[in-house]
């Protein structure tokens, strides 16, 4: 997986346990939504596709109100996901 269900939990800033099916759904989605976004062979383990799975995670986590003003994911996360998709997130980057 892109995140385990504790780095989104302290990514969401959530105690407890009562929320973890629906992290752990959030968290499922987020990689299919990257795969999707971008291209089955995408490196998941990358920083860039984990910061993508958590900005997509916490706009989930944040807008579950069935009615409610649309709104887009922040520029940045379709930034990010370009460059996952034209450099496939590569995890020998340098840091």
């Amino acid at each position: 997986m892109v995140l385990t269900l504790e780095e989104a939990k302290k990514y969401l800033r959530v105690d407890g346990d009562e929320e973890d099916d629906l992290i752990t759904s959030f968290v499922i989605a987020a990689e299919i939504y990257i795969k999707n976004a971008t291209s089955k062979n995408v490196d998941l383990k990358s920083e860039l596709a984990k910061l993508a799975a958590r900005i997509l995670i916490a706009h989930w986590h944040e807008n579950r109100e069935a009615v409610g003003k649309a709104e887009q994911l922040a520029f940045s996360l379709q930034s990010i996901l370009v460059q996952l998709q034209y450099c496939g997130g590569d995890s020998s980057e340098s840091r």
